[in-house]
């Protein structure tokens, strides 16, 4: 059985991610900003465990994840949570940047820093489910993008650190997904939503499952996922 930390399990592609692991007998452990969203995760996914840390301020993770037991070894860290707020450069506040960095940026490179121990124990695996903009940027999404290059550099300083260390790091870049952010999105560009144009969150955690499954002679760095419709 495998062990799995999971952020943004509590809709879209973690909700995804989180039902596909369980139904296959692995071990969840669930991060959530608070105990309350905690509960409702207990309650939506019996059988897995919860964290509760806020991603939106992670100068607090080492302390709250220093309060709780963790697990022992880790087979991988998936980092799904995100958010995004779009808006030119002209308009975006410092408050809209930093919270959009530390959640998206310094959160995930915090609490991977967090539970390499375990990670390095197991070989594991370290997942970002990054974005298309992680790979480009367009108007009005200056933040979040530059948030997801970010990622992407995050994640290529990783693979080379823990490489000798046994430790796969893989980016995964989702083109848009019908997801409740996938909603808001449309909501800030005042377009009418649509979720039958978009990819299901399952593909995008089929391609996740594809990279965790993949036997240890290899490692998938990148992939890129596009809508078909």
């Amino acid at each position: 059985m495998s062990i799995h930390v999971i952020t943004g399990a509590g809709s879209g592609i973690g909700a995804a991610l989180a039902r596909r692991l369980l139904g296959r007998g692995d071990d969840l452990w669930l991060l959530a900003r608070d105990a309350g969203r905690a509960k409702e995760l207990a309650e939506e996914f019996p059988g897995a465990r919860t964290l509760v840390g806020d991603l939106a301020e992670p100068d607090r993770l080492s302390w709250a994840l220093g309060h709780q037991a963790l697990p022992d070894r880790l087979d991988s860290l998936l980092h799904v949570a995100g958010v995004v707020d779009l808006g030119e450069v002209v308009e975006l506040t410092t408050k809209v940047w930093n919270r959009t960095l530390a959640a998206n940026l310094v959160a995930p490179a915090e609490l991977t820093r967090l539970l390499l121990p375990q990670l390095r124990l197991s070989r594991g695996h370290v997942v970002f489910v990054n974005s298309g903009a992680g790979l480009r940027a367009n108007a009005g999404w200056s933040a979040y993008a530059a948030s997801k290059h970010g990622l992407k550099a995050l994640a290529d300083s990783l693979r080379e650190e823990e490489h000798g260390n046994g430790v796969r790091v893989t980016s995964v870049y989702p083109g848009r997904t019908a997801t409740p952010m996938q909603e808001k999105v449309h909501r800030q560009e005042g377009k009418a939503y649509d979720p039958s144009r978009w990819i299901d969150p399952e593909s995008v955690a089929t391609t996740v499952l594809t990279a965790l499954d993949l036997p240890r002679d290899a490692e998938v760095t990148d992939l890129g996922v596009r809508p078909g419709r």
